[in-house]
């Protein structure tokens, strides 16, 4: 009987959730095309896929340059995106999105890939430069700001210094690596919620240990 309840509970929750404004949008940068569907490059896309699947939403519809569907998690009403303008325009797809539904970039979330990281590492941080990348660059040249919450997608490192970077980043993850990626994506959702609901401190504690 209590689970009855609590099933009632939870449904209760997302339809009054359902009704409520966008809150919060989260983006995943990647390129589209299924040419690069598994490249480093598109952690970001692959981490919006596992969102999706977990929260039972469907990013399918075309709007503000990119694919969209909305989600509750943790009680709140979010928006997911996938910028269909390929990488290094991501920027143009994130502003139409936050203009269209009036949503301060602190309300913004980023989920990318990061080469400094080791595949299977994760790190939240709620500021900062590009750092080389150049999805981020690209939306941090629309928005005029660098303060927006992101959480990056280790990975790896080139194999060797002069190893060419868009190579690198267009190359496919090996079968150990995809494993390893796919098995950071429960903390992935975990640190969102805390995001969404808490402080990204506190994302940051579950996030940026060593995995």
């Amino acid at each position: 009987m209590a689970d009855i309840f609590e099933l009632f509970k939870k449904i209760s929750s997302e339809n009054t959730a359902s009704r409520e404004p966008i809150s919060h949008i989260i983006v995943g940068l990647g390129n589209p095309g299924a040419q690069y569907l598994h490249t480093r490059h598109n952690a970001g896309f692959l981490a919006i896929d596992y969102i999706c699947n977990k929260y039972g939403a469907r990013v399918n519809k075309s709007a503000h340059k990119g694919l969209v569907g909305e989600a509750t998690i943790a009680g709140k009403r979010v928006l997911l995106v996938k910028p269909q303008t390929f990488m290094n325009l991501s920027g143009e797809c994130v502003r139409a999105a936050l203009d269209f539904y009036k949503i301060s970039p602190d309300n913004l979330i980023i989920i990318y890939d990061d080469i400094s990281l080791d595949v299977g590492r994760l790190r939240v941080r709620r500021d900062g430069s590009a750092g080389g990348h150049n999805g981020i660059k690209s939306i941090l040249e629309h928005l005029g700001t660098k303060t927006f919450p992101r959480i990056k997608v280790g990975v790896g490192q080139k194999p060797h210094p002069d190893y060419d970077l868009a190579s690198w980043v267009l190359s496919e993850f090996k079968d150990n690596e995809l494993k390893a990626l796919e098995g950071t994506f429960p903390t992935v959702c975990e640190g969102l919620e805390k995001i969404l609901t808490a402080t990204i401190d506190d994302a940051m504690q579950i996030c940026n240990k060593k995995q």
